[in-house]
């Protein structure tokens, strides 16, 4: 067994080359031993050079959109502790250390990066309210505490990663990285990590409204494919109480005359009662599925090694308590 973890930073880029060099140089000199990968997406400026000269080894990835660079890196790379930050130099490489020493420290499957702002302006306007909704969502939606779910900061141990599905194409694979790990359910934690504006030069690929609407529908999959029955269960109760609502002026009244005048209304709402009794059937169908695909992946999940530096490298040295941890229950 090596004396220590086996580390390798996976850094998605497009058109960065204003930032790479930095970043690949900070992790360096950061994290002693570190193996910096960075991932060429499409770029159509010297990023790729930049990062090589820096000292990274560089791939290229066809496809563009980081969910598909994060799915690349996660098949290609085989580590005990993987970094995952973005190129643009906007999250603070110094705080990488006490992130891979909380996660095997834990040891922990997952630490999330939770973003501090170093500057007024690091955030783009609208997506820090739009963070809060979709943090919002997935706590009440998965009973487990979120604080920064598109956090593109994070640290993963080898058991994690080998066993997450990566379906994601673009800027939603942070979505699905929290619910992955919201709902599976592994050992995991946050720190909170600083976050700056970009480098001068450079500029966000992220578009407000268009990525939003994507981060939403790939939750409203992932809720729909995870908690079918809390899905279901909604439709079919909105459904019967429409039908009682339609329904139950008809029914008084036919108690009273033994008439039924409105009987397209009465039509409805049997209909309305009918269906929402199958959405409750399709949801306790569904929800047996789930069960079995989860039991599935937990299997799987378990058949990859724990991180095995937990009484090692992390153990000697404790969490700084600066480190604002949220344990989250296994």
């Amino acid at each position: 067994m090596p004396s220590s973890p086996r580390i390798v930073a996976v850094v998605p880029c497009h058109n960065e080359e204003a930032a790479i060099a930095k970043v690949v140089t900070d992790l360096l000199a950061t994290v002693p031993g570190i193996e910096v990968h960075v991932y060429d997406n499409c770029s159509t400026d010297g990023t790729a050079e930049a990062a090589r000269r820096a000292g990274a080894h560089v791939r290229r990835e066809e496809d563009k959109g980081k969910g598909n660079v994060v799915r690349r890196a996660f098949a290609d790379l085989d580590a005990d502790v993987y970094l995952l930050i973005d190129g643009d130099d906007t999250y603070d490489v110094a705080d990488a250390p006490r992130m891979i020493d909380t996660l095997l420290a834990g040891p922990y499957d997952h630490v999330l990066g939770v973003r501090r702002q170093v500057s007024g302006t690091a955030y783009r306007a609208g997506h820090e309210s739009g963070n809060r909704f979709f943090n919002t969502l997935v706590t009440f939606a998965f009973r487990r505490q979120v604080t920064d779910m598109l956090s593109g900061y994070r640290v993963f141990s080898r058991r994690f990663v080998k066993s997450f599905p990566a379906l994601s194409r673009e800027f939603e694979i942070e979505t699905e990285l929290t619910v992955h790990s919201v709902n599976a359910r592994v050992p995991q934690t946050e720190v909170e990590v600083g976050f700056r504006d970009r480098a001068e030069g450079s500029e966000s690929k992220l578009r407000t409204y268009h990525d939003g609407f994507r981060i939403l529908g790939i939750f409203a999959q992932l809720l729909f494919q995870e908690r079918p029955f809390l899905v279901t269960g909604a439709v079919s109760c909105a459904l019967f109480l429409l039908g009682l609502v339609l329904g139950l002026p008809v029914v008084v009244e036919f108690a009273g005359t033994g008439l039924v005048p409105r009987f397209p209304t009465a039509f409805l709402a049997a209909s309305l009662v009918l269906l929402a009794g199958v959405f409750l059937l399709m949801g306790v169908l569904l929800h047996g599925q789930a069960r079995i695909r989860r039991e599935t992946s937990r299997l799987f999940y378990l058949c990859q090694p724990a991180p095995p530096w937990s009484g090692g490298a992390g153990a000697d040295r404790p969490v700084p308590p600066a480190a604002q941890e949220r344990r989250w229950a296994r």
